[in-house]
């Protein structure tokens, strides 16, 4: 007989230290990478450190009441208007499967569970990193459009300084909190586990998202210090020029107090 399962995943903006959200979930378990606990109704819920929650079998009235607890544990949560949601059917049958986006396996352990839980978390978290990333593309260009029209690069320079920053910081962090190249512990001792791990990654498409993230992120940082190069080159222009000017203007005083 086939049983249905519900995933669903919300993202936040920023990262959550399981460490100190530990003491207001004494029921939970936690590793370095995730605190989980049941719920009254049989469900679970998975917190991670990148700043997602992954729900396992909880209805959406009932969701509520675990966002709120976290929030209070991790006061000053905001929402990235990230979500993900995935269905599972739990069935007979020699393998793991993906068919129509409902994801198909013949027994649903633990193990198992928190690999669909993380892998759909970081699908929702991976949305608002693209978010993100996008806007800072756009800021680029618009960057890149004033240089092409007026030919020389801002002559201030400390906005180039934090959004250069943002950037970098941005770039660590996606590539420091997702793990998206590593493979969770649990897949390793469950060829199963593993099957569903790859038809995850490919039905949310994590590798080519994450590598396309990246090559944003490296344009945007290069293209914003090829613009400050330029900035600075300006200003050191100006200061030669304006050298020039006084030393110009000294010989003109010079030559009419000494006619």
């Amino acid at each position: 007989m086939a049983v249905s399962h519900t995933f669903h995943a919300i993202a936040f903006v920023e990262n959550i230290a399981l460490k100190d959200v530990a003491a207001a979930y004494p029921e939970a378990r936690r590793t370095a990478h995730e605190l989980w606990y049941s719920t009254p109704a049989g469900g679970m819920v998975f917190v991670y450190p990148f700043g997602a929650m992954a729900l396992h079998d909880v209805d959406e009235s009932e969701r509520m009441v675990h966002l709120a607890r976290l929030r209070t544990a991790r006061p000053g949560l905001t929402d990235a208007r990230a979500e993900e949601d995935l269905a599972v059917v739990e069935q007979a049958g020699p393998q793991a499967d993906m068919h129509e986006g409902v994801l198909v396996v013949d027994r649903l352990d633990f193990e198992r569970t928190s690999v669909i839980a993380l892998t759909v978390a970081q699908s929702a978290a991976m949305d608002y990193y693209e978010r993100i990333v996008d806007e800072m593309f756009v800021r680029t260009d618009h960057l890149v459009d004033r240089l092409e029209r007026v030919g020389r690069a801002p002559l201030m320079t400390r906005p180039l300084h934090r959004f250069i920053g943002a950037a970098i910081g941005t770039r660590n962090e996606v590539l420091s909190v997702l793990h998206l190249l590593d493979k969770p512990d649990a897949v390793w001792e469950d060829a199963v586990a593993d099957r569903i791990y790859q038809e995850l990654r490919a039905e949310f498409d994590l590798a080519d998202r994450y590598l396309s993230l990246e090559h944003k992120l490296r344009s945007v940082q290069e293209a914003l210090e090829l613009v400050l190069d330029m900035s600075r080159d300006y200003r050191l222009l100006l200061l030669e020029i304006s050298i020039v000017l006084l030393i110009v203007a000294e010989i003109v005083l010079s030559l009419l107090r000494h006619p």
